[in-house]
């Protein structure tokens, strides 16, 4: 599939968002070592040769220069985790191409089942630099160029490695958006030509942020993005990480190297960024949001939804007008809040979307509403019965959304989910409550057959007189 780099970008971000809202999102297990397309076999790298008696000349990468490109973020959902590549310009050869990590096609054999497996497979390949840092100046997206610091000799290594990398044969490799993604591979490469100096110097320090700070950072400006990150990621993203792994955002990685110190051939230290400068600077503002949870502000969102369930309850249990929203109310939230339950749950036991595993949302939105949203319709074509029943199973969802809130002390339990119990729990409560009370009233002496209630205009039942 043939497409202009930012073409690939916008779809690979893209599929980020859309797999997680849809419970199917890259995982944080795969190993950050390169993968195979399946069925191909792959020469081993290429390793640096010793030095042979030859001619005195220019040595082999002196007419090397070799840049990291860091472009920005945008706009866009799809553009605010910015973009990396790795620069080898070649005056010999007059050649400048930049090796981009971020490449995958919706024509890939097995594509949709990979998708939804969470076993995404990504390619690597070398454009046009001038090209792709002018499509993304036309976007307005930031570009910056920061040329490294390396010896002839580690200039031509990561050449041959970056062409090694960007054969048929060797390209593909599993995604993953936190642990192997496009600015982890650059890091890698980096990393590589360096000897390891890189991750040495980055995989014992704490990193400033976790994994789920920095998506909330970079998504704070869309509620119902933000929402859905929030529900979808689980205890994996919530770990301490170290700067090593910080870097899977290009712009921690841009500004990491450009901070760093390393030993060269000659053992002198030196900076490893040794220039940099802006090929392009984003014109309209962009900024990000707070990293820190939003619980308060999702709690009065969950109270005020809570409070209008319960007064609509409060009035059913009274014969009033008013309360005729009630089934409809709990049912549709019964339904919404049931199939999120039934897409974390599959995120955690069908697939490798680790950093879904281990949800402890479940607590607060899981199949169980599913039953409730079945109950609550029988309840109200008039069956004493269901409606019992529903009390009992509203019961049973609200103390484990409770259950999920108190667990937050115990061992174990780390996820930062306070948003989601604060928007859901409120609603599990005054649903549990309103269904109990109905539940007793029909038991009231002189209430007939005790479904007056739940009868009327409700789901599109007769009106009928009793």
């Amino acid at each position: 599939m043939t497409n202009t780099p930012i073409r690939q970008t916008t779809m690979m971000l893209r599929g980020v968002v859309l797999t997680l809202l849809l419970g199917i999102w890259a995982p944080l297990a795969s190993s950050a070592s390169g993968q195979i397309a399946p069925g191909t076999d792959s020469a081993d790298p290429p390793t640096t040769s010793p030095a042979s008696a030859e001619p005195a000349g220019p040595a082999p990468g002196e007419e090397l220069s070799i840049y990291v490109m860091t472009m920005g973020p945008g706009p866009e959902v799809w553009e605010r985790f910015g973009h990396n590549a790795i620069r080898v310009r070649d005056e010999r050869l007059g050649t400048d191409i930049a090796y981009n990590w971020g490449m995958f096609s919706f024509e890939q054999e097995g594509f949709l089942l990979r998708f939804i497996q969470g076993r995404m497979l990504y390619w690597m390949e070398g454009f046009d630099a001038q090209l792709m840092a002018n499509a993304y100046a036309g976007a307005d997206r930031s570009v910056w160029i920061q040329e490294l610091e390396l010896s002839p000799t580690q200039r031509a290594d990561l050449r041959d490695f970056l062409e090694w990398n960007a054969r048929e044969e060797n390209r593909y490799y599993l995604y993953d958006y936190y642990l192997d993604n496009c600015s982890t591979r650059v890091r890698d490469a980096i990393d590589l030509a360096l000897g390891g100096q890189l991750r040495e110097k980055t995989g014992l320090i704490p990193a400033r942020m976790t994994f789920r700070a920095h998506t909330r950072s970079l998504t704070g400006g869309d509620p119902l993005l933000y929402t859905g990150l929030m529900l979808g990621l689980a205890q994996p993203v919530d770990r301490p990480i170290s700067v090593w792994e910080e870097m899977f955002l290009p712009m921690e990685l841009m500004s990491r190297i450009r901070e760093m110190t390393v030993v060269n051939e000659a053992g002198e230290t030196v900076p490893l960024v040794k220039s940099e400068f802006a090929a392009w600077e984003r014109t309209a503002p962009l900024t990000l949001a707070d990293p820190s949870s939003r619980w308060l502000t999702f709690t009065l969102v969950g109270v005020l939804a809570g409070g209008v369930v319960l007064l609509t309850g409060v009035q059913r249990a009274r014969h009033r007008s008013g309360g005729a929203l009630f089934p409809w109310l709990t049912t549709a939230w019964a339904v919404v809040t049931g199939m999120l339950g039934m897409v974390l749950l599959g995120l955690w036991v069908a697939t490798d979307h680790t950093a879904a595993h281990y949800n402890e949302n479940l607590f607060q939105v899981n199949p169980l509403l599913l039953g409730l949203a079945v109950l609550v319709p029988l309840a109200a074509r008039g069956s004493a019965v269901m409606a019992g029943r529903a009390a009992r199973l509203a019961v049973v969802i609200a103390g484990l959304s409770v259950i999920g809130l108190l667990a937050r002390v115990l061992p174990g339990f780390t996820q930062s989910n306070g948003e989601i119990i604060g928007l859901v729990m409120p609603v599990h409560l005054a649903v549990a409550y309103s269904l109990v009370v109905l539940a007793r009233s029909r038991r009231r002496p002189g209430s007939a057959d005790g479904n007056a209630y739940f009868r009327g205009t409700d789901l599109g039942q007769t009106v009928v007189a009793e």
